[in-house]
């Protein structure tokens, strides 16, 4: 251990060292805040164990930043300073999340199942809407004072931001190791959420990745042709842990009533609830961002508990008693990319032109019934579902440079997977998958009467 420097012991990457800079900006109130945001949301809920921060992953990120800079110290052509920044990118670039991170950054996105049904929103905050969590890191790295002081002043603090959002002038290959199909980011997450859930799908052999990793004439990352089955294990580790865990049924249904709740309350205007993205910035530029976690949320839907509302008293109550929505039905379609009529499109759209006509005949309010799909259809490429195999050898160079690249025998540049032909990513990545579901927020619905409504729609995706 050199002179200064401080060690954390990690449960996933054994010790960790800090330089005295990277302390100093862990001790600030600004990332101690971290410690309140639980990194994986309401997956307690699912999976007991699975209570870790983002403060402890935000760590862990640094740890296999460190080692990077280490392995690849020469092959990278880093100079002291740019060593120094990556490794400040890698601990702040959650610096942003927001309370019960992307659930809450998402209300702008919730359609409520009266929408749904009416195909008219009721509210319109696409004019204000709340800020990504990486605009809102930038925003809190270039405003909070102890951060500003510990990373050593306002233009460093910019450069440090420019990383983790993806926007370095002239460090473009830098910031890919913070943020793309191979980062660092994901390579800590996946091992750490496998861990703390108890599922082995994150499992990822993260030492032969790194010793792998290498860079092209031209500064392009990527790994050697013997990490070729790592590399794909490391994509496919995330689809599954997508599937598994983060997309769980369970804790996706509580999220989702969660969502809603947070939509119906930002609606009507509920005091102490951010009305919109002007707010959410004010907010964390003030002294206020201390408050801004996980218990920002918690007490709003205590609150809400106690409401005269019945749709809103009730998915507050499924929030806090731990009564999650119930399952009526869940459509999956694993399809090429592209292709819109598909068994879920079908459900859609019987829910969408059906639904009202079920609550009404069970007498049941229809913003009890929660309609939802994945936030994203998942691939193995994080190109989403809009590109194939074929259009991803399309896109300009720049446009592709996220794709995870290998390094083939003989060349001296990296071409990405999906251009690889003996790689299952050549054929995988033509397809995505794609989950709908009907939920339903009752705590008193019997058991006849859940079969029934089971009944009634369990031919809803068929054409």
């Amino acid at each position: 251990m050199l002179s200064g420097e401080t060690v954390v012991v990690d449960s996933i990457h054994g010790d960790i060292h800090l330089k005295p800079r990277e302390q100093r900006i862990v001790d600030t109130a600004s990332f101690q805040r971290l410690r309140h945001l639980k990194q994986l949301g309401m997956g307690q809920v699912t999976y007991p164990n699975a209570t870790h921060t983002r403060f402890a992953h935000s760590l862990g990120v640094l740890g296999v930043m460190a080692r990077i800079t280490q392995v690849a110290h020469d092959a990278l052509h880093l100079s002291d300073e740019q060593r120094d920044d990556v490794r400040l990118a890698a601990l702040l670039h959650d610096i942003g999340h927001y309370p019960y991170s992307h659930l809450m950054e998402k209300v702008d996105k919730v359609r409520l199942t009266e929408e749904l049904v009416a195909e008219n929103p009721t509210a319109d905050f696409s004019s204000l809407p709340y800020p990504g969590h990486e605009e809102v890191g930038e925003l809190i790295l270039t405003s909070q004072r102890d951060l500003i002081t510990a990373i050593g002043g306002k233009e460093r603090a910019q450069r440090i931001a420019g990383l983790f959002r993806s926007r370095p002038p002239g460090q473009e290959q830098l910031s890919k190791l913070v943020h793309s199909s191979l980062d660092m980011d994901r390579l800590d997450y996946l091992l750490r959420d496998a861990r703390a859930t108890g599922v082995p799908y994150g499992m990822i052999d993260l030492n032969y990745l790194l010793n792998n990793l290498k860079v092209s004439p031209s500064g392009m990352l990527g790994v050697s042709d013997k990490a070729l089955p790592a590399a794909e294990q490391c994509l496919f580790a995330r689809f599954f842990m997508h599937r598994a865990v983060y997309y769980h049924k369970t804790t996706f249904g509580l999220e989702e009533a969660c969502r809603q709740l947070l939509r119906r309350l930002r609606d009507a205007g509920t005091r102490g609830l951010a009305r919109d993205g002007d707010a959410i910035r004010t907010t964390v530029t003030s002294t206020r961002l201390g408050e801004f976690t996980d218990a920002y949320v918690d007490g709003l839907v205590l609150k809400a508990a106690r409401s005269r509302n019945p749709v809103i008293e009730a998915l507050a109550n499924a929030i806090r008693n731990r009564r999650p929505p119930k399952l009526l039905k869940e459509v999956c379609v694993l399809e090429e990319s592209g292709k819109e009529h598909h068994a879920g499109a079908t459900f859609k759209q019987r829910c969408k032109h059906t639904l009202g006509e079920l609550a009404r005949e069970n007498n049941i309010p229809l913003e009890l019934f929660l309609f939802c799909e994945l936030p994203k259809p998942l691939v193995l490429e994080q190109r989403g579902s809009s590109v194939t195999a074929k259009q991803a050898r399309k896109l300009v160079a720049e446009e592709r440079e996220d794709l995870i690249k290998v390094f083939l025998p003989g060349e001296d540049e990296p071409v990405s997977l999906v251009d690889i032909p003996y790689s299952l990513l050549n054929k995988c990545s033509n397809y995505f998958f794609q989950a709908y579901r009907l939920y339903i927020v009752r705590e008193d619905l019997e058991d006849d009467k859940l079969k029934r409504l089971r009944d009634a729609v369990k031919d809803w995706d068929e054409t």
